[in-house]
């Protein structure tokens, strides 16, 4: 992941707003029994919220930070294979559906830790990011 370091007070603020938006689960975890379209829509709803902060954040300063537009522009694309292939599959999970979805969000859950982990790094949070996003704490 690239690194961001904010130059404004509206840069932190929008980077800030990411990540406490990233900092909720956004696919279910192996015990969840829900649809796939019920797990992909946590996911558009956090989509929606990085739109929102984007474009919050554009209305708000005159020279806006490529790297954050990136880190934000890089959601929607790194979830659209799940998005597009299971957001109407509106079917109960057996066993081996749950591991194709799960297997299949697992580079989103992946890119979005380390997208955290770059606004941690670059807003000076690390301290309050000690869990990895999407993993249990031991």
């Amino acid at each position: 992941m690239g690194v961001w370091c904010p130059a404004d007070d509206a840069e932190l603020a929008a980077g800030w707003r990411l990540w406490l938006e990233l900092s909720d689960r956004v696919y279910p975890d192996p015990s969840w029994d829900g649809t796939p379209a019920d797990a992909i829509r946590q996911v558009r709803e956090l989509l929606a919220a990085c739109e929102s902060i984007r474009l919050d954040y554009l209305a708000e300063t005159a020279r806006p930070s490529v790297a954050l537009l990136q880190l934000l522009q890089s959601m929607p694309f790194v979830a659209s294979f799940p998005v597009d292939l299971w957001h109407d599959d509106t079917h109960p999970l057996d066993v081996e559906r749950a591991e194709l979805l799960h297997g299949d969000l697992a580079s989103f859950a992946s890119h979005v830790a380390g997208v955290r982990a770059a606004l941690a790094r670059g807003g000076g949070w690390v301290e309050l990011d000690r869990r990895p996003w999407g993993l249990p704490v031991d």
